[in-house]
């Protein structure tokens, strides 16, 4: 079964367990957001080019570069420098993402035993960082050597934590514990 019809059927498992009266009070994914932080690349432009690259073979659209929004003397930035990418998924592109990563990503991390319960803030967004780009195969099959990390921000709109949490654990995404 693919992700989005598993998304419909958890929702609606959700309002009848929950006893929910509209299907507007059941947590609803609303985007995702991709997230690489990279320091000052404008030192660096073949790192530069190598994340963007990574950015658009995971998400399969351009990411916008994020600048710095004032200077930092300690950390050698000036304000409109690049400091970051970030790709904001909705609609088919976020639902194919979240597939890939909850069937391909997630079991090729090392030593990977679950997500923490304290990764899901207390509005029900789901935040997730990965160490290394290369557990998503498009980056190693691109031919892209990269090892940085990236955030992975799941927003969702629910209720509160608990119901976001059980949303999460009924659509595939492994919780410890």
């Amino acid at each position: 079964m693919a992700i989005k019809e598993r998304y419909i059927e958890v929702q609606k498992q959700l309002k009848e367990s929950k006893g929910l009266k509209n299907i507007f009070e059941v947590p609803r994914i609303k985007k995702i957001v991709i997230n690489v932080g990279a320091g000052r690349l404008k030192d660096n432009p073949k790192l530069a080019e190598d994340l963007e690259k990574a950015l658009m073979a995971i998400s399969g659209q351009k990411p916008l570069v994020c600048k710095a929004k004032k200077a930092v003397a300690s950390f050698k930035i000036r304000k409109g420098h690049p400091v970051g990418y970030k790709v904001t998924l909705r609609g088919k592109r976020m639902f194919d993402f979240l597939e890939r990563l909850i069937t391909t990503a997630m079991p090729r991390i090392r030593d990977f035993r679950g997500i923490k319960e304290s990764a899901i803030d207390n509005f029900g967004n789901l935040h997730i960082g990965i160490k290394d780009l290369s557990i998503f195969p498009e980056v190693t099959l691109s031919g892209l050597n990269v090892s940085h990390g990236l955030e992975i921000s799941i927003v969702c709109q629910a209720k509160n934590r608990e119901l976001a949490k059980e949303f999460f654990q009924m659509l595939g995404i492994p919780f410890k514990g």
